[in-house]
């Protein structure tokens, strides 16, 4: 067994798995993965006060978000004005409950809980041991799922689509929450993963001394997922956090073909199906999520139907194909080319949760477009398939193992070698 004093010095990287030994970091550096260039660990002056500020600066906003008016509309005299609560109300009202709740949950729940969560294991409260490292594993499971600054945009998209039929005006609560979104981001960027699970536990000591700049698999050495300490292959259970875990996900590419899969099956009525209904002087109109963007485009709104086009069919098809170019490199069946394909995951893994930008539109034009005999528009069985396919999408891009793409190249190394000695 390893000395445990410099342990906290060695770390796996999470996508590639390379074994690097942390340099000294002075205050605003950061680590990077010298293959792949994941960030694997940030030093920031204040660690333990900024994320608390930017947490309790993103609550206070929140809560005025909550207590004026969001938005309001005015056609031919007859005026409509919602908060950020009405538009769950309106979906439950319509009998889309399943939508109110992905609304309540990704928009609000989850990012207030975030910043509370990080209220409570950066301070110093006198939690247990074992209650603090709960909730830091809670946290770092949400802190992906929150789309408030998703929501944003999906706000200002809403506006476009609103001038056509009258006059929009910013609510009260408008600017509060445009702060609470940067404040949120701000708060979670500010957490150093390792920094934090250091302060909650030192991490166990070392199974033997580590060998730098090769695969810690080929070392007898795994990373835990969630507090990212270096165990033995052979050690399921990790000393410091508790969380189970192997040297690679198990059945990683089974589960995320299965869930590519089931988000491909979903995929074509969630764009064939009607993901709004408008309602005009008794005239009913419903429109998919194609439809809306030839509407945008015919009105002369480029830009917004550009972003739609993008965020809306183009992204999720990408995602998709994407996905499954990912399982069929990582079986081995690709060129090898690992910086390449470890790109084509970054990518994935960051542009998937802004396919739910079109939901969102829907979701504010719901609200705020009941006008009775004049004018309203409800949500489509679409807009709750294509929210579907979206956190389908998302967690097909979780579960699948990046180091199962850099683990083919180390296969092919040892199948060349293998060639040579005979």
């Amino acid at each position: 067994m390893c000395s445990q004093d410099h342990a906290h010095q060695w770390m796996l990287c999470p996508q590639c798995d390379l074994t690097v030994e942390l340099p000294t970091m002075a205050p605003g550096q950061r680590a990077r993965c010298p293959r792949c260039h994941t960030t694997l660990a940030t030093n920031w002056s204040d660690p333990g006060k900024r994320p608390v500020a930017y947490a309790i600066a993103a609550l206070v906003m929140l809560l005025l978000a909550n207590l004026f008016p969001f938005v309001n509309m005015h056609v031919s005299g007859i005026s409509s004005e919602i908060g950020l609560m009405q538009i769950p109300r309106v979906m439950v009202n319509e009998d889309y409950s399943s939508l109110a709740t992905i609304f309540l949950l990704l928009v609000q729940g989850i990012p207030a809980c975030c910043m509370l969560l990080i209220l409570l294991l950066m301070t110093n409260l006198p939690l247990p041991h074992t209650l603090r490292g709960g909730l830091a594993r809670v946290l770092f499971q949400l802190k992906n799922w929150g789309m408030a600054e998703i929501f944003m945009a999906g706000v200002l998209v809403s506006f476009v689509k609103l001038m056509a039929y009258g006059d929009i005006g910013l609510g009260t609560s408008f600017w509060p929450w445009c702060l609470f979104c940067m404040m949120q981001l701000r708060a979670i960027q500010c957490v150093d993963r390792r920094w934090l699970w250091q302060r909650i536990a030192p991490q166990p000591a070392l199974p033997h001394q580590p060998q730098g700049g090769i695969s810690g698999l080929e070392q007898g050495l795994r990373s835990c997922s969630c507090c990212t300490a270096v165990l033995p292959v052979g050690q399921l259970s990790c000393p410091r956090c508790g969380v189970t875990g192997h040297a690679r996900r198990k059945h990683s590419l089974q589960w995320t073909l299965a869930l590519l899969f089931t988000s491909v099956m979903l995929y074509i009525p969630a764009n064939i199906l009607p993901i709004m209904l408008t309602n005009t002087l008794g005239s009913e109109h419903n429109s998919n999520i194609m439809a809306g963007v030839i509407l945008l485009w015919s009105d002369g709104s480029y830009p917004i139907a550009l972003v739609i086009f993008i965020a809306s069919i183009m992204v999720p098809s990408l995602k998709m194909l994407a996905i499954g170019w990912l399982c069929w490199d990582a079986k081995g069946y690709g060129r090898g080319d690992r910086e390449k394909m470890h790109l084509i995951y970054e990518v994935v893994e960051f542009v998937g949760r802004w396919s739910m930008i079109d939901v969102f539109v829907v979701a504010v034009l719901s609200a705020l477009v009941q006008m009775g005999r004049l004018m309203s528009i409800n949500p489509g069985i679409g807009a709750l398939l294509f929210a579907v396919v979206v956190i389908l999408t998302i967690f097909a891009a979780m579960t699948f193992d990046p180091r199962l793409t850099w683990d083919i190249k180390h296969k092919n190394t040892l199948k060349e070698s293998s060639v040579d000695g005979q």
